[in-house]
């Protein structure tokens, strides 16, 4: 094995199956739900993690349930949604 391969060894693990990417529908429908809330721009989404970006959905949809209490008026949480694909 060649001293550069071997320097890249560890990586290799997570990359053996092939990169796997997070779905656009999905990542569109984070954006869509932070900006509506927070009025944030598409730049400001798009520099947020992906762990950051669901993290503040999470939030948003913490808040909404605290909001609205009663099952029937309750806004419908991101996090409840099913992906697409």
């Amino acid at each position: 094995m060649s001293g550069l391969r071997k320097g890249f060894q560890g990586t290799f693990k997570f990359y053996r199956g092939g990169i796997k990417l997070y779905p656009q529908d999905e990542l569109y429908r984070e954006m869509s739900f932070i900006s509506y809330y927070f009025h944030w721009s598409s730049e400001d989404v798009m520099g947020l993690d992906h762990m950051t970006r669901r993290r503040w959905c999470s939030e948003i949809s913490r808040i909404n349930e605290s909001l609205n209490p009663s099952k029937k008026s309750k806004e419908k949480s991101i996090l409840d949604m099913k992906p697409t694909r």
